[in-house]
């Protein structure tokens, strides 16, 4: 929790873990300043508490979220029963929440893109050498050698 000027920002962070055929996966969520950020971690295997622990421990900072968007933050009552409803009624439910799954698709999507533009300039590039291999074939064919 940070403080500003007369102001104070929450940051939360969520880690559900779910198993989607035929892996485990762990979906970060940040909140920070009504802003949203998600990342998408593949565990393999069924972790345990403790690798989960040690995942995070050791490459959280390595993780690469996508772009935080606004989103709405409804205040809830700070009533100690209806926090302990809501934490059974999150261990019940499976899965990742609706603006997660928009926001993770947004990052693959942004993650493609530049994909399809690094293949292509590649793509480019090996052309161009080609063709410059060829002009030099031509040229030193002329040379009379």
């Amino acid at each position: 929790m940070k403080v500003e000027k007369n102001k104070i920002i929450e940051t939360k962070s969520m880690l559900t873990v779910f198993f989607e055929e035929p892996f485990w996966v762990g979906v970060f969520e940040e909140l920070d300043d009504g802003k949203l950020a998600v990342c998408k971690a593949v565990f393999g295997a069924e972790p345990t508490d403790a690798e989960i622990y040690d995942f995070v421990l050791k490459h959280y900072h390595q993780l690469q979220f996508s772009a935080p968007e606004n989103v709405d933050i409804k205040q809830k009552a700070d009533n100690p029963k209806r926090r302990k409803r809501n934490a059974r009624k999150q261990l019940r439910e499976s899965g990742i929440g609706t603006r997660s799954q928009q926001a993770l698709q947004k990052q693959y999507e942004a993650n493609k893109m530049e994909r399809k533009r690094q293949s292509r300039e590649q793509k480019e590039a090996e052309k161009k050498r080609l063709f410059e291999l060829k002009q030099q074939k031509r040229k030193e064919k002329h040379r009379g050698h």
